[in-house]
């Protein structure tokens, strides 16, 4: 085995390289090594290519993994576990798995409460740790969830980005029979309504600009498709539900006029989930909660559990990942093929995955 590997390394705002990096040292205790089959590019990637350092430490070492600057990235993946660490139990060599990017100190109160997507330390795969656009690389074992059978690979990748949805969904409580909004139809979009359309909402309303997406809205099952440059969307929405508005929204944009449409769509009483990552603040007058009895509800990630319910949907076809797919590429052409493809054709591209090696 040779004692390099090409990996894409992030080295700043616009500088990603696919060069040569040592290859990962043998897993510690806990820890498994994974041969990387297939791994998306993810929102947050592109946002850390755009405008980055977001969340790659750059100023001062990470407090849980010791990471500072350059990063492998990629943590949207599924591969093959090759090697375990010490104490290792819940997985084993030649297990194809998908693993949770979220990795954790377990100690502090939000771990200990079982919520360790926003652990105190939290560092994600690929942004506070090297990640997976790279032959292998090393996470926690207790964050790898074996795939089940009938889900493939390439499908597998997504299930990382489709927890994040399932989760936001989780997190509005019982929405059977509502009327959701669903602000974005990207990857993170997309998933929220068909994790939604699963939960038993009552009509799904999607709120897209991009005539591609809007036609993968409607092929995971939108009910209603309202498009902001022909349409007043919060009149529209109103009209549809008696004038009062949705029960329940879901911001997967991160805009900072998005933030605030998505409670100014929602009735008296209704939940406003914000799943988007946001570049810079939004102005909002609070008196729009507190004259309303209106919520917001932040969320962030996902846990296991959130994979095993996404599988079992995939599984069952409730959730449907090849939709998602608009493209596949090797490594080497991951920043033209990949990074600039949606960048610059972000409305023809939902998700685009990336395989390391042949």
């Amino acid at each position: 085995m040779s004692e390099t590997m090409r990996a894409a390394v992030w080295h700043g705002k616009k500088d990603i390289r696919v060069e040569n990096v040592p290859l990962p040292a043998a897993p510690q205790p806990g820890w498994v090594q994974i041969k990387v089959a297939w791994c998306g590019i993810c929102g947050s990637d592109l946002h850390e290519y755009i405008a980055g350092p977001i969340f790659i430490p750059f100023d001062a070492p990470h407090p849980l993994t010791g990471k500072k600057g350059d990063v492998i990235l990629g943590h949207e993946f599924t591969g093959t576990v090759v090697a375990i660490g010490d104490g290792v139990t819940s997985v084993k060599v030649g297990d194809m798995v998908a693993p949770d990017a979220c990795q954790h100190c377990g100690e502090c109160v939000t771990c200990r409460a079982g919520k360790y997507n926003v652990c105190e330390k939290l560092a994600f795969t690929g942004l506070m740790n090297d990640g997976a656009f790279a032959k292998f690389v090393n996470v926690p074992a207790e964050l790898c969830y074996v795939l089940p059978e009938g889900v493939s690979p390439e499908a597998g990748a997504l299930i990382e980005p489709l927890a994040t949805g399932f989760k936001a969904v989780r997190e509005a409580g019982t929405i059977l029979g509502e009327t959701a909004v669903v602000l974005g139809a990207g990857t993170i979009g997309l998933g929220t309504l068909m994790c939604a359309k699963a939960a038993g909402a009552g009509k799904v309303i999607v709120v897209e600009m991009s005539k591609a997406r809007i036609a993968k809205a409607k092929e995971c099952g939108a009910d209603v498709i309202l498009n902001p440059k022909e349409c007043d969307v919060v009149a529209e929405i109103k009209a549809m539900t008696g004038g009062s508005g949705a029960d329940v929204s879901f911001e997967c944009i991160g805009n900072k006029f998005t933030g605030p449409l998505a409670v100014d769509v929602i009735r008296n009483a209704g939940r406003a989930v914000i799943v988007g990552i946001f570049e810079e603040p939004s102005s909002f007058n609070f008196f729009t909660l507190s004259g309303t009895d209106k919520r917001v509800i932040g969320t962030l990630a996902y846990t296991l559990s959130d994979f095993k319910g996404v599988s079992a949907l995939l599984a069952s076809g409730q959730l449907k990942a090849e939709p998602l797919i608009t493209g596949r590429i090797g490594l080497e052409e991951i920043v033209d093929k990949g990074f600039l493809e949606l960048i610059n054709n972000k409305d023809q591209n939902i998700k685009i995955i990336v395989k390391p090696v042949d």
